[in-house]
């Protein structure tokens, strides 16, 4: 079914080519504007989860993470800036590989958002149950966490994620300025954390560096199996290349700005993890046999049990700063965090709605997910529906397994445009292209490699996860997507059909 029921891309640009906008960006303030869309929960949160996987291997673990989306960031880049509009890697493939495998990266894309906004939620909880502890309200341990995790239901999370769509229900978006400020907080945040924990480290805490090696495909431990979940810390990076539409001279400035952005964020998560592994130590917990636990199970959590080690920590950071005798620090990098990663949740939670609701609105989902609120303009029924569905999962999943089924749908999607790119340039290689991915030949096939690199070190059970849902998916447009497509009834999905007024441009795309 390949190529079949492609939607043509001059169709796709009608919605585009009615609001152009204009072109103000230089390489600088995209650099800025990646920064601020990469550093997120992956930093604050999945910290503790590569010490348990890599130990203070885990900064490799980093590097190899950064490359990879580096290679995706130049590929996708390509298609964002030729067809800038809402849909994300599913209406690039709609455009360029068909209905099928759009339908298939439609239903990943719902790992990249929701399921991630499900980790911010729990990564948000670690670090208020901090705060409220340290104030004297700590909470009850069962709901603290969820079942996996050694709780029974993690409640914060829970709120947290029902807030946050409540708040998209009724319109509440952020402004430029108060996003400005966040960005602010979560960098002030990082560097206050390195100016205290890198003098600290200690040449003792380095050693083994290896204690689980490199790692086996789907083992999902070893430094790979830490790429593979640390990948989950850039995602983001997308807020520079849909910027394309409003960037000077895109073939230069896009690269500099993808490229800046990941390099600035990798020395600074660089010495982060520095300055954890070097103050405290961060050596995995293992069995009996040696072998490490696997992040996020319930054999972690009970060798985790009272133990101040930084791979059993929710809110490793503030935990790292408390244990050197900064309980002050500690607090305030546990108030950056509770401050900041609300906006992370709304913008996944956001995007995917966004997604749901350009799959209602070619028919491939039921029309009333489509169906925009009289008062509110916003696409209430969706939005209702993936905001309980995020509650749920962060109630009851550890944030690193979330993590990891997020990374899945990520990396498949990323595989998915990389190899849009290169078919599109032999299909039609005369097409305007505002930004095009150097050596694209080349990258093109190295971003696949290294997406599969990854997704293939994810552990067993998030792969089982994610084919899983991909056979959902398949029965779902088997049974209703393909029959009731607006291409196979004859129509084009651009013309007519419900509208929803575009946000402000945040310039600020999932984050990680």
């Amino acid at each position: 079914m390949l190529f079949q029921r492609v939607k043509p891309l001059d169709k796709i640009l009608e919605t585009a080519e009615k609001k152009s906008l204009k072109r103000q960006l230089g390489a600088f303030q995209l650099t800025l504007l990646g920064i601020g869309a990469i550093i997120g929960t992956g930093i604050f949160v999945l910290t503790a989860e590569a010490g348990q996987k890599a130990g203070p291997a885990m900064m490799i673990a980093f590097v190899i993470a950064a490359v990879v989306c580096a290679l995706a960031a130049l590929a996708y880049s390509e298609l964002a800036a030729m067809v800038p509009v809402s849909g994300s890697a599913y209406t690039y493939t709609y455009g360029v590989m068909g209905e099928a495998l759009a339908w298939i990266v439609g239903w990943a894309l719902v790992l990249e958002y929701a399921v991630a906004a499900g980790a911010v939620s729990v990564g948000w909880s670690g670090y208020m149950n901090g705060l409220l502890t340290s104030a004297g309200l700590e909470l009850p341990a069962a709901l603290k966490a969820g079942p996996m995790d050694g709780g029974a239901f993690n409640l914060l999370a829970f709120l947290i994620a029902l807030v946050v769509t409540g708040l998209l229900v009724i319109g509440t978006s952020k402004s430029a300025k108060v996003n400005a400020i966040l960005v602010l907080v979560k960098v002030a945040a990082l560097t206050a954390f390195i100016v205290i924990a890198v003098p600290a480290a200690k040449d003792s805490n380095f050693h083994p560096f290896f204690p689980t090696g490199w790692g086996s495909p789907l083992g999902g431990i070893g430094v790979l199996g830490a790429a593979a979940s640390i990948f989950f810390a850039y995602v983001g990076f997308d807020a520079v290349s849909t910027a394309a539409e409003e960037t000077e001279n895109p073939n230069r400035n896009i690269p500099i700005g993808l490229i800046g952005s990941l390099l600035v964020c990798t020395v600074f998560y660089l010495l982060v993890g520095y300055g954890a592994v070097g103050a405290i130590g961060a050596q995995p917990m293992f069995n009996a046999q040696g072998v490490a636990y696997h992040p996020g199970t319930p054999e972690l959590a009970a060798a985790c049990a009272g133990s101040d080690a930084l791979v059993c920590s929710k809110e490793p950071l503030a935990h790292v700063l408390k244990v050197l005798g900064f309980p002050g620090w500690g607090n305030a990098i546990g108030l950056a965090a509770a401050l900041a990663l609300p906006s992370v949740i709304l913008m996944m939670i956001y995007g995917q709605t966004r997604i749901f609701f350009t799959m209602s609105r070619d028919g491939l989902l039921p029309e009333f997910l489509s169906r925009v609120h009289p008062k509110f303009h916003t696409p209430h029924v969706v939005t209702l529906i993936t905001g309980i569905f995020v509650a749920l999962f962060a109630a009851m999943f550890p944030v690193g397994i979330l993590a990891d089924i997020s990374n899945s749908g990520t990396l498949f999607a990323f595989m998915a445009v990389a190899a849009g790119v290169m078919i599109l340039r032999v299909k039609d290689p005369h097409r305007h292209r505002p930004f095009r991915t150097p050596l694209v030949w080349v990258v093109g096939p190295l971003a696949i490699a290294g997406c599969l690199l990854l997704f293939l070190n994810l552990s067993l059970y998030t792969l089982a996860m994610f084919f899983g849902w991909a056979v959902i998916g398949l029965a779902v447009y088997a049974l209703y997507g393909y029959r009731h497509s607006e291409l196979a009834r004859g129509h084009l999905a651009a013309q007519g059909g419900p509208r929803i007024d575009p946000e402000p441009p945040f310039h600020e795309g999932p984050q990680a």
